[in-house]
């Protein structure tokens, strides 16, 4: 897995250590007149902050026009659940409490295109930030709000703090912020934004520099947790691996190798987007064999068998027979591997096991809550599921994948199917039995 840690660029405070922040406020009000007048300027702003401005009067941004479209409520829970940073809350809240105790900044968190997905802060800070459109749900990209500390954070892809009329929207003058990218080191790409931001007065030169830290500590923490899944992915594997006596490997969901048996070491596999169990070719391995395994693929290179012809379809057993342990059992070419269920994952498949066809979101949420408004939820578990069993379930509508022979124990009685489940699917199938 790419090391993160080091690789960005020394974040520039906006006020040097022992500069005078009024002085360098006057200064940059007068900078910022002159250019927006189309004069010329008594100094030239920060590059970070010159290209910035360059970038939004290229893109016609009126400097004097307040706008922060906000998401719905709905799409904002599917924005969190999706972005990476649920994980890392608890660390980012930790670390800057000391800028947000005091009671006058305000901690967001941002996802990667700047939208608003948490923030916190006393009442009366997070009233004055309502004023700016600064909520959950809001765009703070660059080229919705100007230069600010999310948006040009991500254009610039480096910790930047944005002090008074560095702004480019006249309007948030009266604030000083300061953020840093957050990078999912799986992919190495950025997911998100850490910010601090508060009244222009509250700028210090030390903020920048905690708040890149706590970015920093954030994705090692990302890092451990991603080391955590592979090692319980190749626990998982290694006995398979052993008894198939053939060249193969396991890779997670996103293609990092968690075991390899009698083959050269790769880090990572580049996978297609939608992949299925069965013979795909892959762009670093050519034609394989695919199976599925909890939480990634088992993949066996076809040596000498490049047809590219399907296998027959993995047997897949939704057991529920034991009524305290419902678990799901896949047999394929390479063995078979057995899997605990939590309760509401073994409901969802039963929905799905009685609709061949398929369920939409607002249909598996009246079966399992019996409220077809709770699509959020719906698709936030649909999500780990996938997730958790690759190549078992497609999408729009949700299904059993193509590619998969299901087979459904239900216990003697059918009155004692998942006795906590209080899901409507669940209770008419006791019914009835």
């Amino acid at each position: 897995m790419p090391s993160n840690i080091g690789s960005w660029p020394v974040p520039e405070p906006a006020v040097a250590a022992g500069e005078d922040p009024r002085s360098y406020a006057r200064l940059m009000s007068a900078v910022y007149d002159a250019t927006m007048a189309g004069n010329r300027a008594p100094a030239r702003p920060r590059d970070v902050i010159g290209d910035s401005w360059r970038r939004m009067l290229a893109r016609g941004i009126d400097p004097d026009v307040q706008t922060a479209p906000v998401v719905e409520t709905g799409a904002l829970e599917m924005l969190r659940r999706s972005s990476g940073l649920i994980e890392v809350l608890d660390e980012i809240a930790h670390g800057l409490e000391s800028l947000v105790a005091e009671g006058e900044n305000i901690l967001v968190v941002a996802d990667a295109k700047g939208r608003v997905l948490w923030r916190s802060g006393s009442p009366a800070v997070l009233a004055n930030a309502d004023r700016l459109g600064f909520v959950e749900g809001a765009n703070w990209g660059e080229g919705v709000v100007g230069t600010n500390a999310i948006g040009t954070a991500l254009v610039s892809q480096r910790a930047v703090q944005v002090f008074s009329a560095e702004h480019f929207l006249r309007s948030h003058h009266p604030w000083t912020c300061a953020g840093a990218p957050i990078r999912d080191p799986r992919t190495g790409q950025v997911i998100g934004v850490v910010d601090v931001s508060g009244p222009a007065p509250t700028v210090h030169p030390t903020t920048i520099a905690l708040v890149d830290a706590v970015a920093r500590l954030a994705e090692s923490q990302l890092r451990q947790e991603h080391d955590r899944t592979l090692n319980r992915l190749r626990a998982f594997a290694a006995p398979i691996l052993a008894r198939m006596g053939s060249p193969a490997l396991a890779v997670d969901t996103d293609g990092w190798v968690a075991a390899v048996d009698a083959m050269p070491l790769h880090n990572r596999i580049l996978l297609p987007e939608q992949l299925e169990p069965g013979r795909v070719r892959l762009a670093t391995l050519g034609m394989c064999a695919v199976e599925p395994l909890p939480g990634g693929w088992l993949l066996r290179p076809a040596i000498g068998d490049d047809t590219g012809s399907p296998d027959q379809p993995s047997r897949v057993t939704l057991d529920l027979a034991n009524p305290d342990a419902p678990s799901l059992r896949m047999t394929g070419e390479f063995g078979v591997w057995r899997q605990d269920l939590s309760l509401r994952h073994a409901e969802i498949l039963v929905a799905l096991a009685l609709s061949p066809c398929g369920r939409s979101a607002p249909q598996l949420a009246e079966d399992l809550y019996g409220d077809r408004s709770k699509v959020v939820t719906v698709r936030a578990e649909m999500s780990r599921l996938r997730k958790q069993f690759a190549g078992l379930l497609a999408a729009q509508p949700y299904r059993f994948a193509g590619s998969v022979d299901l087979d459904v124990r239900y216990p003697e009685n059918r009155r004692t199917l998942l006795p906590p489940s209080t899901a409507p699917v669940i209770r008419t199938l006791r019914e009835d039995g």
